[in-house]
């Protein structure tokens, strides 16, 4: 991995403070040179990922969260856009349903995990029950908890109890052959700001802003402090959080795909190689096709 990207994997083995992390880091690229190191490596995703499909013995889980407006979905758009779409699939994960909350909160994301050969894309993912349900006790109540019908109750053990959930989950999703790369776009308040403006002002873009968004936005620091624990409590070698400073999309996209390329590679993909009598068959067909 090249040295500008580095730096912005958290494997647990120290605590992890968004405030050492800035949000407009650009690793000493430039748009221009952004933009055409992110074709180069689209392109090399797109043979790595041919690979993965064939060989069949992994499969790679991609996770985003982010708060509002910090380019999650421009980031799939872009990095994910020279990929197979026959080898990726794509799930956006809202306000559980009825049926979601009569099971336990990873329920409806084993559902979505991506087979073997296949790149899985969890646009937000079971991070949302320990990041917005945190900052919101009260969300947890709708899930019929034994024990838990009061927010009172749902306290620090609570959470740790969470935490644990999700490392032995992705620690067994590990051990089966799936790849986790968990991305956090960390954007700066007064960008998301801006953004949210454009949204606005833009009759095209209307349509992604909420006002709901800028509720949450009030509530800035409390998400800070829910990232950075989500981050410190989950991150471990195997299974890393990777920071990426997100308000240039355009460093933002390249950093992503450097991650997702460097990651394929260590796993040393290769094509199949038949066997002696399935290559003697494939010379029988030939044959056969040859005299037609």
């Amino acid at each position: 991995m090249k040295n500008e990207f580095k730096g912005l994997i958290v494997q647990g083995d120290k605590k992890f403070s968004l405030k050492n992390h800035k949000t407009d880091y650009t690793g000493g690229y430039n748009k221009e040179k952004a933009k055409d190191a992110l074709v180069n490596s689209k392109i090399e995703l797109d043979h790595l990922q041919e690979k993965l499909y064939a060989s069949g013995k992994h499969s790679v889980l991609i996770i985003f969260q982010a708060m509002d407006a910090a380019g999650k979905d421009s980031a799939i758009e872009h990095v994910m856009s020279g990929l197979n779409p026959q080898g990726c699939q794509v799930y956006t994960f809202k306000v559980p349903t009825s049926e979601e909350y009569e099971h336990d909160f990873l329920w409806r994301h084993y559902k979505a995990l991506p087979e073997r050969g296949r790149i899985g894309i969890h646009n937000r993912s079971h991070y949302e029950n320990v990041l917005v349900c945190k900052v919101h006790p009260e969300y947890v109540l709708s899930e019929n908890i034994p024990g838990f019908n009061d927010v009172k109750k749902i306290n620090k053990s609570f959470w740790q109890q969470r935490y644990k959930s999700i490392k032995n989950f992705e620690e067994h999703l590990t051990a089966n052959g799936t790849v986790i790369l968990k991305f956090f776009l960390n954007v700066s308040r007064d960008e998301q700001k801006q953004r949210f403006l454009e949204r606005i002002d833009d009759p095209t873009k209307n349509w992604k802003f909420s006002s709901g968004d800028i509720k949450e936005r009030a509530l800035w620091d409390k998400y800070m402090e829910a990232y950075q624990d989500a981050i410190n409590e989950t991150s471990t070698v195997e299974s890393p959080w990777h920071i990426i400073p997100a308000d240039k999309k355009w460093f933002a996209r390249l950093a992503i795909s450097e991650i997702i390329e460097d990651k394929l590679k260590s796993l040393d993909l290769k094509f199949p190689v038949l066997g002696e009598a399935e290559v003697a068959k494939l010379d029988e067909t030939k044959n056969i096709l040859l005299s037609e």
